[in-house]
């Protein structure tokens, strides 16, 4: 329950232990869900790859020098060429250059705590969408969600497109009419690349700072992020189902390699989770696992 202070009215929290403990517990059941899928369309093409796990530390921390860590889970198959599905929960103090950047962090308060699932997918069939995914929940003085999915396709199809779109516009729906429509278009706004002048991708949805003021907002802004990594789950292994045995060409492949290259570029030079990584002492290898295997630049 919430604390409370005279008069019934809620008091800031300031122990959201369990609840990033909570969120935690989520992300990586998520993971073993979404690795399981992956692995069975792996199956069906009738390739044994499955992913390997490896955990790493996060050296700087607290007191106590644990600053938490995570683990890598990295796929490498005949459908998915290159499919990451990392769960890291880290915890520290911000550099003051970056404290001033983040919500609720500064100087006199730098620190923080992170809990969260990030999914890049690239596959080997051109007509296969590429994909990235990413829900998490950060504390500093203040407490928030945040997250989305994107579909990324070198060769766009309109009915997977709605169908994606679908998915989410159905799990904001049941949480607010208001949502799918502003983070929709985040989404458009966020993975945009403005040196090329071009989206990265198709969309999707992106949100951030789902505030927690007190634990009934927490478990809102919880159940809203569940059923964005549900509908994920629902509909990125059926477009895979839907394109994996499409015959393509080398034109197609040229096409595939040189969309890459622009994903490469966005994640390299915009993208908040890169900058996070690098700037919390993660994992370099889980961190840069967002870029292609093979991409080419004209």
């Amino acid at each position: 329950m919430p604390q409370r202070a005279a008069f019934g009215k809620p008091r800031p929290m300031t122990d959201w232990t369990p609840y990033t403990a909570r969120a935690k517990d989520w992300f990586e059941s998520l993971r073993t869900s979404i690795c399981t899928a992956f692995e069975e369309i792996e199956r069906e093409a009738g390739s044994d790859a499955a992913f390997e796990y490896r955990p790493w530390q996060r050296e700087a921390g607290g007191a106590s020098g644990d600053g938490g860590g995570g683990v890598q889970g990295l796929m490498k198959g005949k459908v998915f060429e290159k499919v990451g599905v990392n769960v890291s929960t880290v915890h520290g103090a911000f550099s003051p250059e970056f404290a001033r950047t983040i919500n609720g962090a500064s100087e006199e308060n730098p620190g923080f705590t992170a809990t969260g699932i990030s999914l890049v997918a690239h596959m080997a069939n051109p007509h296969v969408p590429a994909v990235h995914m990413n829900t998490r929940f950060l504390t500093t003085t203040s407490a928030w969600f945040g997250g989305g999915a994107d579909l990324n396709p070198p060769i766009p199809y309109e009915e997977d497109t709605a169908d994606f779109h679908a998915a989410f516009r159905a799990a904001c729906a049941r949480h607010n009419p208001t949502y799918y429509d502003r983070f929709s278009k985040w989404a458009e706004e966020y993975f945009f690349i403005p040196h090329r002048g071009v989206a990265r991708g198709v969309g999707g949805i992106f949100y951030d700072h789902l505030e927690c003021a007190d634990v009934p907002a927490w478990e809102r802004n919880f159940e809203f992020t569940r059923d964005v990594g549900e509908a994920f789950l629902s509909v990125f292994p059926e477009l895979v189902r839907r394109r994996m045995g499409m015959e393509w060409t080398p034109e197609d492949k040229a096409r595939q390699l040189e969309w890459r290259g622009r994903y490469a570029e966005f994640n390299l030079v915009y993208d908040r989770g890169t900058l996070f990584g690098l700037k919390t002492g993660g994992n370099i290898d889980a961190i840069l696992m967002s870029l292609p295997p093979e991409a080419t630049w004209s």
